[in-house]
């Protein structure tokens, strides 16, 4: 193992401390774990927006629908007061 030396505002490293307390492991293994969690190898970036989560609960508009949207989107949105 390589010893590292790491700097943290003091109620950081109280709140570590407590947790791994809690846990019943020493503040290395806590810290270990937090970076080997922080490090692991993330899944390929989805490509395309159906697959973004933004989109997820998103159904596209099926049909003929207004063409003027863009010019009119706030009177589709507040109504014609707007």
């Amino acid at each position: 193992m390589k010893r590292t030396t790491v700097m943290l505002p003091y109620e950081l490293h109280a709140k570590a401390c407590f947790v791994a307390r809690e846990r019943g492991i020493s503040f290395g293994e806590l810290v270990r774990k937090s970076v080997e969690r922080a490090t692991e190898r993330k899944p390929a970036r989805r490509k395309g927006w159906k697959d973004d989560p933004l989109f997820a609960n998103f159904k596209p508009f099926e049909g003929k629908g207004p063409t003027d949207v863009a010019a009119r989107h706030d009177d589709y949105l507040y109504g014609d007061e707007a």
